[in-house]
């Protein structure tokens, strides 16, 4: 091997390390509120039903940041779109900081999305461009698991250190985001002298908005979508109500123990993207149906019944599930979109799949609002079940389309 190609994959294998840990902080971030609502509510006097709407303002600014920018890397340089996320991120944390409010909660939230929806599609395909460019001769599997890995991973590692911090730390309501602040701030820093993996245009083209554009075939798309819904309505049901849940129905109010609940749906989430890497893209989401299903049902009966024990087992198994579902579906996306549209082809299919989070957790909010929480959460695991059910409907209609057909 020439000593050029040796220190072209040397520099795409350290890009792809510090992407990965970037890309975890971007998305630690956007859940960092997520153990400090019940905190929120104490001081402020609002509930559930306001929790959800902060919570669906965040999903509405991810759309919004997908639409405008979410494809922009393919043409303007993945480096250069992750870094003005980040600082969009840190903005956010700033206004975090500075007006404490409910107003500001909610634009705050609402620019937290913004970077985040720029920073997800960005860092999934730089992330998948590096890899290439590293191991040219590999398959996508590591980068199927890394990216997936941080996605999750990253919601799940906010709410465990807001939590602490709210706990231990002084300013509860602030401390969590001077700290974000300084690692988003950090991690721009870092991305800036990592290697551009898009060349530059041989001309200017003007800007347009995202085009909703389905590679690989509306089937697919559909099947794709369908399994990022499903994963996550699991997390939606995490980040925004859970806490409240815990504190109210289950009586444990500690940050530290909601950020704990919260953290171990997720990791087991990135637990399930691991042990179904070397599966089939078939039983790999019969594996997350079937580990959905059972962990909602369970985490409705926990609610229901007043048992925390089955209500933390039920949510850990579901999340084991939507982790294996999120995974297919980016999975799906990644493989089958040309490299050059990769990530205007990840923008679209996050842009449904957020679309569908707003839905989930206003419906959440206003299941809250007329009723109890065992009973919300009873309504949850039937839309759950309605999800999953179109979700295998579209796998069928899917391997059917590609079945070879007799001559």
């Amino acid at each position: 091997m020439s000593l050029a190609k040796r220190s072209h994959e040397g520099a795409g294998r350290a890009g792809f390390g510090v992407v990965a840990v970037v890309f975890t902080v971007a998305i630690a971030f956007s859940t960092v509120p997520t153990p400090l609502y019940p905190l929120y509510e104490k001081r402020d006097g609002f509930g559930a039903f306001t929790v959800t709407v902060v919570f669906a303002v965040y999903a509405v600014g991810v759309v919004a940041g997908m639409v405008a920018a979410g494809h922009l890397s393919d043409r303007a340089g993945r480096r250069p779109a992750l870094v003005a996320a980040l600082l969009s991120e840190v903005a956010a944390a700033l206004v975090f900081l500075a007006w404490p409010a409910l107003p500001g909660l909610l634009f705050a939230r609402f620019v937290t999305g913004l970077g985040v929806g720029t920073a997800t599609p960005t860092a999934t395909a730089y992330l998948q461009d590096l890899h290439t460019r590293a191991r040219p001769g590999e398959g996508p599997g590591r980068f199927e698991t890394v990216s997936t890995a941080a996605n999750v991973g990253g919601l799940g590692v906010g709410p465990l250190v807001a939590g602490l911090l709210a706990a231990y730390a002084p300013a509860p309501v602030h401390t969590p985001y001077a700290v974000f602040a300084v690692l988003l701030a950090a991690a721009a820093v870092f991305v800036m002298p990592l290697p551009e993996t898009v060349a530059e245009p041989s001309r200017p083209s003007p800007y347009r908005v995202q085009r909703i554009r389905m590679h690989g075939g509306a089937v697919l798309f559909g099947r794709a979508v369908a399994c990022a819904c499903s994963g996550l309505a699991v997390f939606g049901l995490f980040t925004s109500l859970a806490p409240g849940f815990v504190a109210t129905a289950l009586h444990q109010t500690s940050p530290a123990v909601a950020g704990a609940i919260v953290f171990g749906v997720f990791a087991a989430a990135v637990l399930g993207e691991i042990l179904s890497a070397p599966l089939g893209p078939t039983a790999r989401e019969a594996l997350g149906v079937a580990a959905e299903a059972v962990g909602c049902g369970a985490v409705a009966v926990g609610m229901v019944r007043g048992w925390p024990a089955l209500f933390v087992a039920g949510g850990v198994v579901a999340g084991l599930g939507a982790g294996t579902l999120f995974k297919a579906a980016v999975a799906l996306v990644a493989q089958s979109a040309p490299a050059d549209v990769r990530a205007e082809a990840l923008a679209t299919f996050f842009l449904a799949a957020y679309t569908g989070l707003v839905v989930t957790s206003l419906g959440l909010g206003v299941a809250a609002q007329l009723t109890s929480p065992a009973t919300a959460t009873l309504w949850f695991s039937g839309y759950l079940a309605l999800l999953l059910t179109a979700l295998v409907l579209f796998s069928r209609a899917d391997r059917a389309a590609r079945r070879p057909r007799p001559a």
